[in-house]
């Protein structure tokens, strides 16, 4: 082994303990949902007392005490800062992330596994705050989350529209010609497929494309990239190759920020999910409403009755907000004609996409 794979292995093992360092202060900012006071006394003797006892040839007990204390010190703090949690699938770096940062700047950005975890962790109160996605334009409606919005009692109190502008990431600076793989979600792979085949790269599918980010930074595999955000490159001190690598330029996805709490202003944005008897022209005449009333709606989408499955449910965002009198004239009138009838909320609609 020379210095090069010395320095190379040592530069793997400080990205990981980053990597790991991060998932902890999040895990710690979560723990204060659950204690009556940020500092817990007893606890922090125990983890620092069991790291003192370790027997580490090259780590003195004191050392990894003193270590531990300071990351203990800095949880504090974090608590103590007393953010909102906002909450996202996926890993950290996500696209999701993306529109977290957006739509709250300054909180907690908490990842989650699935998009379930996102709901129930918001309506059960451990986390303030969810972002999902809920359409995107090369790939359509989310249906996970499409079907999770028929049945919750959240709130939409915002949005944005999220550019998703695909990267190819290292972990140091190398030319095109030295990589031989790319590991992404089989989506963003197939989205960079004239890319791929150009520069002669075997396409690797992972479960997510900032897990597959977190995977290289953590293992440091030679030859290998990860397309991923362009979060993910800051996050875990990874170079940008090539950037804007995706076949077509005109993706986005669009994100719905979820509070237990309606939106307390006024919005000029409102979504509601409803559905009519399966019979000719019910259809029609709810539409038809709208029409009359000069509301613009601005999406329609559908998908199958859970209750239901020969019926459909039917996701309508229009411009206006509940309060306005037209709109509540056609929410009087709709409640009469539908099967099933949910406002999500009225909320400042996107001007920005980012």
């Amino acid at each position: 082994m020379n210095l090069d794979e010395i320095r190379h292995k040592i530069d793997k093992i400080d990205r990981e303990l980053l990597v790991l360092l991060q998932e902890r202060m999040s895990l710690a900012i979560r723990s204060k949902k659950f204690k009556s006071s940020v500092v817990d006394v007893d606890r922090e003797e125990v983890v620092l007392s069991r790291a003192e006892r370790m027997n580490l040839a090259l780590v003195p007990g004191s050392f990894s005490r003193r270590l531990l204390r300071t990351i203990i010190e800095e949880s504090r703090r974090l608590q103590q800062e007393d953010r909102p949690l906002v909450a996202f699938q996926g890993e950290p770096g996500a696209y999701s992330e993306v529109a977290c940062r957006h739509l709250m700047p300054g909180a907690a950005f908490i990842p989650c596994m699935e998009f379930i975890d996102v709901f129930q962790g918001v309506q059960e109160g451990y986390l303030d705050l969810g972002v999902v996605p809920v359409e995107n334009s090369l790939e359509g409606a989310v249906t996970q989350v499409n079907d999770l919005l028929t049945t919750t009692d959240l709130k939409v109190i915002g949005e944005v529209r999220v550019a998703v502008n695909h990267c190819l990431l290292a972990t140091e600076p190398m030319d095109l010609r030295d990589l031989r793989v790319v590991y992404s979600h089989p989506q963003a792979l197939a989205q960079c497929q004239r890319f791929l085949l150009q520069h002669k790269l075997e396409p690797r599918p992972y479960y997510d494309t900032a897990g597959a980010a977190k995977m290289l930074a953590r293992e440091n595999p030679r030859a290998a990239a990860a397309i991923a955000s362009k979060l993910c490159g800051e996050l875990y001190d990874m170079e940008i190759i090539a950037e804007g690598i995706a076949d077509g330029t005109a993706n986005s996805t669009r994100f719905l920020l979820l509070s237990r709490q309606a939106y307390a202003g006024r919005g000029d944005k409102t979504s509601i999910i409803f559905a009519t008897a399966h019979q000719a022209g019910r259809l029609f005449n709810v539409l038809r409403l709208f029409a009359e009333a000069d509301i613009n709606l601005t999406r329609i989408a559908s998908m199958p009755l859970r209750t239901d499955p020969g019926n459909y449910s039917f996701f309508l965002d229009f411009e206006g907000d509940m309060q306005d009198a037209n709109v509540a004239d056609v929410f009087a009138q709709l409640e009469k004609m539908a099967i099933v009838f949910k406002c999500l909320g009225s909320y400042p609609a996107d001007r920005t996409g980012i």
